[in-house]
């Protein structure tokens, strides 16, 4: 007797089912993980810029404080 199941034709294609989803699979996340690598190693020109132009915090309230007087409260109970 000869078969006529969709579902026997279907599982004859197993292998090459599980092999195409699989690599398309490892594609889809290589792509991720080779443009980490790639933007870890060479970053954005504009992020590089900012970071370079930074102003620091610790200059900027010495600047600010020049014309005012440091207060100290002291509390006794």
């Amino acid at each position: 007797m000869k078969s006529n199941s969709k579902f026997a034709a279907i599982g004859g294609y197993q292998q090459v089912l599980f092999c195409a989803g699989m690599y398309l699979l490892s594609l889809f996340f290589s792509i991720f993980i080779c443009s980490a690598i790639f933007y870890a190693v060479n970053p954005k020109k504009n992020f590089t810029a900012k970071k370079e132009t930074k102003v620091n915090p610790v200059e900027s309230a010495k600047a600010g404080s020049a014309g005012s007087s440091t207060v100290m409260l002291s509390i006794n109970h």
